[in-house]
């Protein structure tokens, strides 16, 4: 579902998507893979938590226990791609690949050309579903985990061999290239306390 409209709760646990502008595998292409885990960082700093998460080459899946900051969970996702999409044109810029650029720049809708804008690096939306059970976090944190192993391109043949994702930690125990916290953690915390 893509969201549009906004988020009614300034905190809970939600699996989000969002996706490059025409799939485009921008990740891959910039080795940008870096710039989501930046966005966790300052996700974590605000006090928020990442319970799961995998970076393909063209979209992202993450689940993340947002905490109330006071601030919409509509904005922080949505200043959240403005922040990796200024990073992955200036991949693109340093690689100086012009042919993406361009499509890039042909991509923004004319409302947004008035407002200045010049790159259309990730789809306007977003997508989300509120995690309110155990069970339901787990079925997506099971799909994010898969999905390099169904994707053509990466056919991971486990879960946990695909290094941009937290499948290693749910899988072995171990974190991977980036630390999670389990989704049981969560019951301790209470999210609803402004931070």
């Amino acid at each position: 579902m893509s969201v549009r409209k906004q988020i009614a709760f300034p905190d809970g646990v939600y699996f989000i998507t969002f996706t490059c502008a025409g799939w485009l595998p921008l990740f891959e292409i910039t080795n940008g893979y870096f710039t989501v885990y930046k966005w966790f960082d300052y996700l974590k700093q605000q006090g928020h938590y990442i319970v799961g998460y995998v970076i393909m080459p063209n979209h992202v899946h993450a689940v993340i226990a947002f905490s109330n900051t006071g601030q919409s969970i509509n904005s922080i996702v949505g200043n959240g791609k403005r922040f990796m999409a200024y990073e992955l044109v200036k991949l693109l810029k340093e690689q100086n690949n012009n042919d993406i650029l361009v499509q890039l720049e042909q991509w923004v809708n004319d409302t947004d050309k008035q407002r200045k804008k010049i790159h259309e690096v990730f789809e306007p939306s977003f997508d989300r579903k509120e995690c309110r059970t155990i069970e339901f976090i787990q079925q997506k944190l099971l799909y994010i985990h898969l999905n390099p192993c169904r994707y053509e391109k990466i056919r991971a043949k486990l879960p946990e061999d695909y290094i941009h994702s937290s499948a290693k930690y749910y899988y072995t125990s171990e974190q991977g290239i980036y630390p999670v916290i389990s989704y049981m953690e969560l019951q301790d915390i209470d999210l609803a306390a402004r931070r």
